[in-house]
């Protein structure tokens, strides 16, 4: 993920994976679309419609299980209910050993999870 993207457009990447076919493009699509191509995250038909390529799959992957580690985390410090992730992202995060489940039938980070999670925030505030 060397190419940093807006909110907008990890949002434009969403709504692109769960369109269905034939369906109409957002304005947020629209809005995304030349740059999300020129990236190479997205390709375009002529009829219109757009679909991920292998790279925006993995790059909104990535962002999801992120958002995941996040959603793991401050459930836990607030004391919240039970993280609910997607399940693929679950797997992915159980394996890597950065989150484990507990018997509240959901999810706590492990210590790699928070030192993984550390890093990625001082990461994106541009911190070395």
């Amino acid at each position: 993920m060397n190419d940093s993207l807006t909110k907008d457009e990890f949002e434009a990447l969403a709504q692109i994976r769960r369109a269905k076919k034939g369906e109409r493009v957002s304005a947020c699509v629209a809005r995304n679309a030349k740059r999300l191509i020129g990236l190479k995250y997205v390709t375009g038909a002529k009829d219109g419609t757009y679909a991920l390529t292998e790279q925006g799959q993995q790059t909104l992957f990535v962002k999801r299980c992120i958002d995941g580690l996040r959603t793991v985390a401050n459930a836990a410090a607030v004391a919240a209910a039970p993280a609910t992730l997607d399940a693929d992202v679950a797997t992915f995060l159980s394996r890597k050993g950065l989150i484990a489940p507990n018997a509240a039938d959901g999810f706590t980070l492990t210590e790699r999870g928070r030192e993984s999670l550390a890093d990625i925030d001082a990461r994106q505030s541009g911190k070395p």
